[in-house]
C-alpha cells in the first residue's frame, strides 16, 4: 500500500506506528503510516503520490496541541521536518519543521528581540504560525514578515496581512490544504544578555506551571477577548483578572469547579483550571469527555462558548 511512498527520496516511512509517541499528551492509536518529508520536493512528491493513490491523509507538526483518537488514523500522517534557521542581520528565515524553542534560543543568542516571551512553548515553527502562538501579551504574528507555503498546486509566498492573523488564529486554520514551508521574520536588535534574562525568568515560571515531564498541551482553551463578551459578563469580571484585553478561560473554569475534575485517568490540575493532563494511563475518549464537560459547565453558568486550542485527529 505504501510502497510508492517508500521510493521517494528524503522521505522516511514508518508503518503502524503509535501516534502516542508523537503527541504531548502521549495519547492516540496507530497511524497507517507516519511519513516524514525533510525537503520541499519530498513533501510535494509525497502529497502527489498520496492523492493519485487515493490514500487518506493528514498533516501534523510537532504534536503539541494534538489529541489523537484511541483508534489512531488509518491513512498517512505526514510531517514536514525541514528545520534550518538562518540569521541575516535583523532578518531570520526559518523552516517549518524547526522547533520553536530552537528558534527562540537562536534569536536570543543573536540579540534579536521579539520571540523571547515564547520560550518554553513546545512544538514546531509551522504549528506556531498556524495557531499564531504567543505568550505574555505577544504573538508570533508581530515578527512574521512573510510565509512561504504550498497551496496544493504550487509554492507561493504571502505577506503578514495575508496571513490574517488574529488571537490564536490565522488563515492556515481555514485553508487546510495550505502547508507552511518556511517564514521570514523581522526582529529588533537589542542586548542579548537582557533577552536571555527575560527568557530565563519566563521559562522558570512556565516550568512551574507546565512541568516538562507533564503530559499536557498547556492551556486547553483559548482565553476570551473582553470586548467580545456579553455586557453582563464583562461587568462581572474583576479588573485584576483582565490581561491585555483578555479574560483567562481559567477564571470561568475555576468558578465552574473545574480544578481537580477527572474522567478516568485524565485530570484537571488542582492548581490551574485550564490545564488538563494525562498522568500516564489516560486515553482520548476520557480526554474528550472531560473537555466536553468543562465546556458544558461554562456554557450553562455563563452562557459562554469556550474554544479549544487543541486540534483533533481525525
Amino acid at each position: 500500500m505504501f510502497s510508492r511512498l517508500a521510493a521517494i527520496p528524503n522521505l522516511q516511512i514508518l508503518e503502524q506506528i503509535p501516534l502516542s509517541r508523537y503527541t504531548r499528551f502521549e495519547i492516540g492509536g496507530p497511524a497507517g503510516a507516519l511519513a516524514d518529508a525533510s525537503t520541499e520536493k519530498a513533501l510535494i512528491e509525497t502529497l502527489r503520490a498520496i492523492r493519485e493513490c487515493g490514500l487518506r491523509h493528514t498533516i501534523i507538526g510537532g504534536g503539541t496541541n494534538l489529541i489523537v483518537d484511541d483508534n489512531g488514523f488509518p491513512g498517512v500522517v505526514l510531517r514536514y521536518t525541514a528545520r534550518q534557521i538562518q540569521v541575516r542581520g535583523e532578518s531570520v528565515e526559518v523552516e517549518a519543521g524547526a522547533a520553536l524553542q530552537d528558534l527562540v534560543d537562536r534569536t536570543v543568542e543573536c540579540g534579536l528581540r521579539g520571540l523571547e516571551t515564547m520560550t518554553g512553548i513546545p512544538g514546531w515553527v509551522g504549528g506556531a504560525i498556524y495557531g499564531n502562538a504567543g505568550a505574555y501579551g505577544h504573538s508570533i504574528q508581530e515578527s512574521v514578515e512573510s510565509v512561504r507555503l504550498f497551496d496544493g498546486t504550487g509554492i507561493r509566498e504571502i505577506g503578514n496581512s495575508e496571513c490574517q492573523f488574529h488571537y490564536r488564529e490565522s488563515i492556515f486554520k481555514r485553508q487546510k490544504e495550505w502547508i507552511v514551508l518556511s517564514a521570514r521574520l523581522r526582529l529588533d536588535r537589542t542586548d542579548a544578555q537582557k533577552l536571555h534574562a527575560t527568557a530565563e525568568e519566563i521559562l522558570r515560571i512556565r516550568n512551574q506551571k507546565y512541568p516538562v515531564t507533564m503530559r499536557c498541551a498547556g492551556s486547553i482553551f483559548k482565553n476570551l477577548l473582553l470586548a467580545e463578551l456579553p455586557e453582563s459578563v464583562r461587568a462581572s469580571v474583576p479588573e485584576g483578572v483582565i490581561r491585555e484585553g483578555k479574560v483567562p478561560s481559567a477564571y470561568f473554569l475555576d468558578l465552574a469547579g473545574a480544578k481537580g475534575m477527572s474522567r478516568g485517568a485524565v485530570r484537571v490540575a488542582d492548581y490551574h483550571a485550564n490545564l488538563i493532563y494525562n498522568p500516564g494511563s489516560g486515553n482520548a475518549a476520557e480526554l474528550r469527555s472531560l473537555i466536553t464537560e468543562l465546556k458544558d459547565r461554562v456554557r450553562e453558568r455563563f452562557g459562554l462558548e469556550l474554544e479549544e486550542e487543541v486540534q483533533y485527529l481525525p
